[in-house]
């Protein structure tokens, strides 16, 4: 049995618009003082504060920020999720309300916390339609793969325990508002991996007296490409990337080790296991043949991201009614990027869903790559973000709440 909403999708998204100047504001806000990792205090007090004005009870758990509101007490809960931490890049937008701390958010995750602060506030004038609990997660540490750990690690999922998650990212390169709905495996997990090659320090003029870690390195990272061509099944999507090579301090000395850095990628945990098994091998056998030793380790990971097919598909079709089905881009294939929103989809059903932010035919300053120190989002797309999850939370409470 499902409750019937007294309001309309476009009343929703009209009453997005009234708010677009305050969540701009958070945006702008947000964007001007990015902070890194777990550890975002000012980002945490900023959101918290807006919390504490809407008159919610927010509070700190594992580095991020929850709070609850509730309608009819029903004991259903869906998760809002949006996280909050920048990237380690220097920001080159040329925006007024730039970032000049040497940190970006050139992922948007500032434009996800300020759509998920507006739809806390619009929930609250639209409480009396809640038939059951929404819980607000803002989350630290998704570019580190940890916090979504963390926060699952704390008991985020527990007291109340929703039985859903829901959550958005904009998508730079996509028409502004375009909703893009994966059903299924739509994000590949990634494992960050580390390799430390260790040799025998010695003057560059007598490399027969050492054991040459570079030399070493650069037959482990030629070997490395062979995995995908000769050990993964062409229809099998996998990556292998080395991105951080390391070594010497001076160009006469060979030095006593080196260090690799890299990401594995695929729809597949399995897959992507068997794959670090096989980078350590190569990894230790190449630098033993060159008389040398490597010891491989994970750094971090995140699942590939699975999205509930039946959720995504109700969402798509609540998207829909918002915006216009022409906005709604259904598909069932994924994308090599991840997610550590991924996590979540392992506890209980998830929709992951990604809003364009404009592309270079709508704007110039649009649409350049994501994480790049250029890249600018559309704040038009900020009200119909918050309209989203909102709708989507009132909608999946209705016609849950009194299953």
């Amino acid at each position: 049995m499902s409750q019937t909403l007294t309001i309309t999708a476009e009343q929703v998204l009209a009453s997005a618009e009234r708010i677009r100047e305050d969540i701009v504001r958070d945006r702008r806000t947000l964007h001007a003082a990015p902070e890194v990792g777990i550890d975002l205090p000012n980002t945490v007090a900023c959101v918290k504060k807006r919390l504490l004005e809407m008159g919610y009870q927010p509070r700190e758990l594992a580095g991020g920020v929850v709070a609850e509101i509730t309608g009819t007490e029903t004991g259903r809960c869906l998760l809002l999720r949006a996280d909050m931490d920048a990237l380690r890049v220097t920001e080159q937008t040329g925006l007024d309300f730039a970032s000049a701390n040497g940190c970006m958010h050139a992922c948007g995750h500032d434009m996800h916390a300020a759509m998920l602060l507006g739809a806390a506030k619009l929930l609250r004038e639209y409480q009396g339609e809640l038939n059951g609990t929404v819980k607000l997660v803002f989350q630290p540490d998704e570019e580190g793969f940890t916090g979504a750990k963390a926060m699952l690690s704390a008991g985020v999922l527990k007291d109340p325990a929703p039985q859903a998650g829901f959550a958005l990212h904009v998508n730079s390169g996509t028409p502004s508002g375009l909703v893009l709905c994966g059903r299924g495996t739509f994000m590949a997990g990634c494992t960050l991996f580390r390799i430390t090659v260790n040799g025998v320090g010695c003057h560059g003029a007598m490399p027969e007296k050492g054991v040459d870690p570079l030399n070493i390195a650069s037959h482990i990272y030629l070997s490395l490409q062979e995995i995908i061509s000769r050990e993964i099944g062409a229809k099998t999507p996998a990556v292998v990337t080395i991105g951080r090579m390391t070594g010497g301090e001076a160009p006469n000395i060979i030095p006593q080790t080196a260090v690799l850095e890299g990401t594995i990628r695929s729809f597949d945990r399995d897959l992507s296991a068997q794959i670090f098994t096989r980078i350590g091998e190569i990894a230790q056998c190449t630098a033993q043949a060159f008389r040398g030793t490597a010891v491989t380790e994970e750094i971090v990971s995140a699942p590939p991201l699975r999205n509930d097919a039946a959720l995504t598909n109700r969402m798509a079709d609540l998207a829909g009614a918002l915006f216009g089905e022409k906005l709604v881009y259904r598909l069932d294939e994924g994308g090599m990027g991840s997610e550590d929103f991924a996590s979540y989809t392992y506890d209980l059903p998830c929709a992951y869903l990604l809003i364009g932010a404009g592309t270079k035919q709508e704007n110039p300053a649009f649409g350049e790559p994501m994480h790049n120190e250029r890249v600018v989002f559309n704040e038009d797309i900020l009200p119909r973000g918050a309209a989203l999850h909102t709708w989507c939370a009132l909608n999946w409470l209705a016609d849950k709440g009194n299953a």
